[in-house]
């Protein structure tokens, strides 16, 4: 009899009759042979079957030790693996969660929906994260987990796994470096990170990334400019427009109509000025948000503002270049718009509103 008859035959009999001492005797027998030899997938089914059966009978201690085993072979039985890897022991699942060939990213996925943060954590340490597993992560994991994974170099992002990132960036300083870091990053979606990102942050990211953040420094400044050479804070023609707005806001007719036609008649000022007279954000900050299309941004505001979604969305059109957005997206930026909640987007618009009220321009815009 061949050894992997010899280990299946002594498997066997010490299920049926043997001590526990026996049964570990055995398992670890058999699982040695079948980590140490080349076998097909069949013969691999049939280990896997066999040592199946004693998994469930076997101390938390002892399936620790097969999961460590069983953690970098390729010819680890799937069924054996996937029992492991759902075991609710992080002692028991974690070394194949991290580590094993034998998970799909269908079982990843399936295992970050039913288990808790420290099997999440050790799936984002794996060598290798597919996308459909990071978005997930990044949904469902903590800190901690989110912070991994994007610190993980094997891992790939899609634009919404980036988006759901830079959100969450906003209240984690280490994590907003570790995205910024990303050289993958969409350069839209790093112009989001970095007009929202503390200055400290920025400068790291500054001497981190010097290639693209004066890109986009020179395209903001740029647009700026424009803008402020035609319609700067002393200029008759903004003093003009700010007038008028200001004198519909007083009369109480600035509201979500007045708001909606300006962006669709891409009348930028009046409604940057419109806007920071509702949000009580002042004139370049709002500013700032359209120019460099700061999507997640507007809809915060829009949604702070009980704006509807046709609203929200002649704005996002506003601050798009060109003003165009790829239905894809759109149709994203409209789900997300919808499963937002107002009292959470007020929150943090008063967040925004507290950190530039002590600026001495951090006033909305106003006529004196």
């Amino acid at each position: 009899m061949t050894d992997v008859g010899h280990a299946l035959q002594d498997l066997n009999d010490a299920i049926a009759r043997g001590s526990s001492e026996n049964r570990a005797k055995a398992l670890w027998h058999a699982t040695d042979i079948l980590v140490g030899g080349e076998f097909g997938e069949d013969e691999i089914r049939v280990f896997g079957e066999v040592i199946a059966r004693l998994t469930d009978e076997i101390e938390e201690v002892a399936r620790a030790e097969l999961s460590r085993r069983l953690a970098h072979s390729n010819n680890a039985p799937a069924k054996v693996v996937q029992m492991l890897a759902f075991d609710d022991s992080i002692e028991v699942a974690g070394p194949v969660l991290q580590f094993s060939p034998r998970l799909d990213a269908k079982s990843l996925i399936a295992n970050i929906r039913c288990k808790g943060q420290p099997h999440l954590l050790a799936i984002s340490r794996r060598p290798q994260v597919p996308v459909e597993v990071t978005d997930e992560l990044v949904t469902r994991g903590n800190q901690e987990v989110v912070q991994s994974v994007v610190g993980n170099t094997g891992a790939r992002f899609s634009d919404f796994g980036f988006r759901q990132m830079i959100k969450r960036a906003e209240t984690d300083t280490v994590l907003a470096e570790r995205v910024g870091l990303r050289k993958e990053i969409p350069p839209q979606l790093f112009r989001v990170l970095i007009a929202r990102a503390t200055g400290e942050v920025r400068r790291k990211l500054e001497r981190e990334r010097p290639e693209l953040t004066r890109e986009i420094q020179a395209s903001v400044n740029q647009a700026a400019s424009k803008l402020y050479s035609k319609f700067g804070p002393g200029q008759e023609s903004y003093l003009a427009l700010k007038q008028t707005v200001a004198q519909v806001h007083k009369a109480g007719k600035l509201n979500e109509r007045s708001i909606a036609a300006y962006a669709l008649a891409h009348k930028f000022e009046e409604a940057v000025i419109g806007l920071s007279l509702l949000s009580s954000l002042p004139v370049d900050v709002v500013e700032q948000m359209l120019l460099v299309s700061n999507r997640d941004l507007i809809l915060v505001l829009s949604k702070a503002l009980e704006f509807s979604w046709d609203t929200a969305m002649a704005l996002l059109f506003l601050g798009a270049e060109n003003h165009r957005i790829a239905s894809s997206d759109l149709d994203e930026l409209k789900s997300e718009f919808k499963r937002a909640d107002i009292r959470m987007s007020r929150g943090i618009l008063e967040v925004y509103q507290a950190h530039w009220r002590g600026r001495d321009d951090a006033k909305p815009a106003s006529v004196h």
